[in-house]
């Protein structure tokens, strides 16, 4: 059924430092140059130490402090960073691979669709669409028809697990009528290839296709719909609870998001304007 609707860099690898040569310079170096005559009472003097002096004309080695480990050990400890990936990169991959229901920060997304529930035909075919018409739908909706690149490329920013709001447009009572939930992420609008469809769109090609569709399913029809009226009242002046509202700030566009706040805001007004109407 055709609709009326008026988008880790990985850690650079450590670089091991810098090796510090062992050569003795300066005044070392002319120690350890001493003469041939002189080597044996250094050997001994060292012996009585418990230490042995080094060789004529070579480097002495470094001494290694106690608490620095080995160069064997070194290398061990380095060897599991430098042939496999750690788990946290490997765990936060996994929800963009596999297709999370969530944005990647864990939080729910809110928007708002609009569909024409009155009779309007469209190249010879009536686009009427209602939140009665959802509900009566067994399988998750198409949401076709979007001709609007901003629109587009909100169903294209949606996810699997979004809400989104019901709004009723063009015609006689506009406002909010109820929820859906995005079940299926964006996949190409066929319809834009059928010449007989309401929105048919000839620049749109099968193998380079303009055009997405999401798919929805029905949550709730709202006892008393929030009207378009009532919207603007509560967003007709800054620090008002639908002051920021995309819906009021672009008011053609048939595609809009819906804040956290917004969403619980306009949920909570619905429910007491349920509880009045049994009242």
């Amino acid at each position: 059924m055709a609709k009326r609707k008026s988008v880790q860099d990985a850690a650079p690898e450590e670089e091991s430092a810098p090796r510090r040569s062992s050569r003795l310079r300066g005044p070392a170096a002319s120690t350890a140059r001493q003469s041939r005559a002189e080597v044996p009472a250094a050997q001994e003097k060292a012996n009585a130490a418990g230490k042995e002096a080094p060789a004529s004309g070579r480097s002495a080695k470094k001494t290694k402090s106690t608490d620095e480990p080995s160069a064997k050990k070194q290398r061990t400890a380095s060897k599991p960073a430098d042939t496999r990936p750690s788990a946290q990169t490997t765990t936060a991959s996994k929800p963009a691979q596999n297709g999370s229901t969530q944005s990647g920060d864990g939080s729910r997304q809110y928007w708002l669709l609009k569909a024409e529930p009155e009779t309007r035909l469209e190249n010879g075919v009536d686009v009427r669409f209602s939140i009665d018409d959802l509900a009566a739908k067994t399988e998750p909706e198409p949401w076709d028809g979007i001709r609007s690149y901003a629109a587009r490329n909100h169903l294209r920013a949606m996810k699997k697990g979004d809400l989104a709001f019901f709004y009723h447009s063009n015609c006689k009572e506009p406002g909010i009528v109820g929820t859906m939930e995005i079940v299926r992420e964006h996949s190409p609008d066929l319809s834009a290839h059928d010449p007989k469809a309401p929105y048919y769109d000839p620049s749109s090609k099968p193998e380079d296709p303009k055009w997405s569709v999401v798919h929805v399913q029905f949550r709730s029809k709202f006892a008393v719909p929030i009207g378009l009226k009532e919207l603007r009242a509560l967003g007709d002046a800054p620090g008002k609870p639908l002051a920021s509202m995309q819906l009021l700030k672009q008011s053609r566009l048939s595609v809009s998001k819906v804040s956290a706040e917004e969403w619980a805001f306009l949920n909570r007004l619905a429910e007491e304007k349920a509880r009045k109407a049994q009242a």
